[in-house]
């Protein structure tokens, strides 16, 4: 009788720890989510896109991209990198501060996803990623499958995803971008199922410090907010109906 309390007082402290810790990583998530969406309208609807990321030549009617277009598509990788692998050593409102900026950057590389695709199509892409993430993020929270080597095979796809739309934004290759688009879909919403079952496991780890797990809500929602970014976009360039 004794060992079946405390099996279920064990069983009801882990879930309010686990509670607790999801409910600040979304909450970081759909913060960023939140920012980038207004940021990224505004910019769009403002017309400070045409004078920030784009040398238009009035005269010959041509435009180019800015060389600004390149820093705030890039400098969001070197930052998210940088808080991943450092956010022991910064204090957590520096963590926010930073978070805060990457979401600001991201929004404003996706703005002229305003000037390509419908209200109808942005709208309608979002609800369907947000289908898709929450499923495979239920999967993966209450599977019992361990889906560590799975997480590190997709990971690997995801780099190889990301070095070919590089390439891609200089080449405009439209198979390769469908190609893109199609493996994306794929590998955001597996990592997505790994990466939760990632987060419950350090949310239940002992291990821990109180102060790192805090700052660890805020880098496991950085990382379901980079997948369901991705899995929007990758979404977005198969569904989505251009203006």
């Amino acid at each position: 009788m004794e060992d079946s309390l405390d099996n279920k007082q064990g069983q009801l402290n882990q879930t309010i720890v686990l509670k607790q810790f999801f409910s600040n990583v979304y909450s970081y998530m759909f913060l960023a989510l939140i920012v980038s969406g207004f940021v990224s309208w505004y910019i769009a609807e403002s017309g400070l896109i045409y004078e920030w990321f784009y040398n238009i030549d009035y005269a010959t009617g041509t435009a180019s991209i800015s060389p600004i277009f390149y820093v705030v598509v890039f400098a969001p990788v070197g930052l998210a990198i940088w808080m991943q692998s450092r956010f022991q050593k910064f204090s957590m409102s520096a963590l926010i501060a930073m978070y805060l900026l990457y979401a600001v950057l991201i929004g404003a590389a996706l703005s002229s996803i305003f000037l390509v695709y419908s209200i109808g199509s942005l709208v309608s892409t979002f609800f369907i990623a947000g289908g898709a993430f929450a499923a495979m993020a239920v999967l993966g929270y209450t599977t019992s499958v361990d889906l560590s080597k799975m997480g590190s095979l997709l990971y690997m796809a995801f780099i190889g995803i990301f070095i070919a739309a590089i390439v891609n934004m200089f080449i405009g290759s439209s198979m390769l971008s469908f190609a893109i688009s199609v493996i994306g879909v794929f590998v955001f919403t597996g990592l997505t199922a790994w990466e939760m079952q990632r987060l419950k496991a350090l949310a239940l780890d002992t291990s821990i410090s109180g102060e790192d797990k805090r700052k660890l809500t805020l880098i496991g929602g950085l990382s379901l907010y980079i997948l369901f970014i991705n899995l929007f976009l990758s979404l977005l360039n198969l569904l989505g109906g251009r203006d």
